[in-house]
């Protein structure tokens, strides 16, 4: 992503860059940590190939986006963890909009989305939210001088088939609060969420849904349950998550 300058040219040339919809609504949809052709981004904007490729240019060469070249087709993605972190920041920061009329394919849609989904490469939503907790009742992680993994946690990490070492090498923070925008409470982020979130899938406990939506598979619910030292209750989406995700 592009420096700033003291004056704040730099502050103002990223401003200028998501204040236009179709670029704002690119970095949304690139949060699934997925690259993205130009044609499925222009299909979610609503606007022409040609209307995509320029705006998708701008926001790679502002830094906020990465491309990537298979053949003849172009890929891009956000440039990363912190690129992510800035779109969603600033996601939770924007005003609502007036809520349109609501079809029952939509409010499933919405629902799915605030249980489980991607937050770039980490899971969100009330899973996401559960996890964090469960993490730190069982003392994988502890808070008191800042949000940090036990020595505990590297052996609960070590069963699962998670290791440290490689995480702790990461360019990243290794765990990180990342407030969620539907639950209002925090889910795990950093590259240990990170790593959890690839775990769980790869475990077969997790699969993807619709866009950015995780949803548990019949076998991930009990294992996870027994992973975390949850009922497998506590799991279940409740009648109340109808509303649509916003981060």
């Amino acid at each position: 992503m592009t420096t700033t300058s003291t004056d704040g040219r730099g502050m103002a040339g990223l401003a200028a860059l998501l204040a236009d919809r179709t670029r704002a609504s690119f970095c949304l949809a690139l949060l699934d940590g997925r690259a993205w052709t130009a044609g499925e981004l222009a299909r979610v904007a609503g606007v022409a190939a040609s209307t995509a490729s320029d705006h998708l240019t701008r926001l790679v060469r502002g830094g906020l986006l990465v491309e990537e070249r298979q053949g003849r087709h172009r890929y891009v993605r956000l440039a990363g963890p912190s690129v992510a972190q800035l779109i969603e920041d600033l996601a939770g920061h924007a005003p609502a909009p007036p809520a349109p009329p609501r079809t029952l394919r939509a409010a499933s849609a919405g629902a799915a989305l605030a249980y489980a989904r991607t937050c770039y490469d980490h899971l969100a939503g009330r899973l996401g939210v559960l996890l964090h907790d469960a993490l730190l009742d069982r003392g994988v992680l502890e808070t008191s001088g800042g949000l940090a993994l036990t020595p505990g946690g590297v052996t609960w990490l070590a069963e699962l088939g998670v290791p440290v070492e490689p995480l702790r090498a990461a360019r990243r923070p290794l765990v990180r609060d990342c407030l969620d925008w539907t639950e209002r409470r925090p889910h795990l982020a950093g590259a240990l969420g990170a790593a959890l979130c690839h775990r769980f899938l790869d475990l077969g406990w997790t699969v993807r849904g619709t866009g950015r939506a995780i949803r548990l598979t019949p076998a991930g619910r009990p294992a996870l349950a027994a992973a975390l030292g949850l009922d497998e209750a506590d799991l279940s989406p409740p009648s109340r998550d109808t509303g649509p995700a916003r981060a």
